[in-house]
């Protein structure tokens, strides 16, 4: 006759094993979903990185490293520095300020280049890049605060 003692154990150690047995399927099938969550963002990023490095091609400037953070160098204006070589945004600024009847203010040229000039967050940047153009020497600020081509 079997002994209803060991019996009792092996009952109880199945129960065990079978709730081990859950524990780890589930632990499986997160691990297993994470696996494929890190696979399909590991295309995203390398369809990313190509899509990047295509639009960096045609953009024309190479961003420079600053403090290890990308920054994008708007060289000196001298002989040899086409205007294509800038950013495409600061071609932009640069032709809406030529184009002008006379010296303009910043909301001017926003309002040439399609930047929102009622809000001060959205104009403040445009601000900065037509004085960086005017420390660069691609244009002119006069005492008022207008900007106007380079003679």
């Amino acid at each position: 006759m079997l002994d209803p003692e060991l019996l009792e154990r092996i009952t109880a150690r199945r129960a065990e094993l079978d709730e081990l047995e859950e524990q780890l399927a589930k632990q499986l099938a997160e691990v297993r979903a994470e696996q494929d969550e890190l696979a399909i963002a590991e295309r995203v990023l390398e369809r990313m990185t190509g899509q990047l490095a295509e639009e960096r091609a045609s953009a024309g400037p190479v961003p420079g490293q600053v403090g290890g953070r990308a920054v994008m160098l708007i060289p000196h204006r001298e002989s040899g520095v086409e205007e294509d070589s800038l950013p495409r945004d600061y071609q932009r600024i640069i032709t809406a300020v030529r184009q002008a009847a006379g010296p303009v203010m910043a909301r001017e040229v926003g309002e040439v280049v399609g930047v929102d000039v009622s809000v001060k967050a959205k104009l403040e940047p445009l601000r900065s890049k037509l004085v960086r153009l005017v420390d660069r020497g691609w244009l002119r600020k006069l005492p008022d605060g207008r900007f106007t081509n380079r003679l």
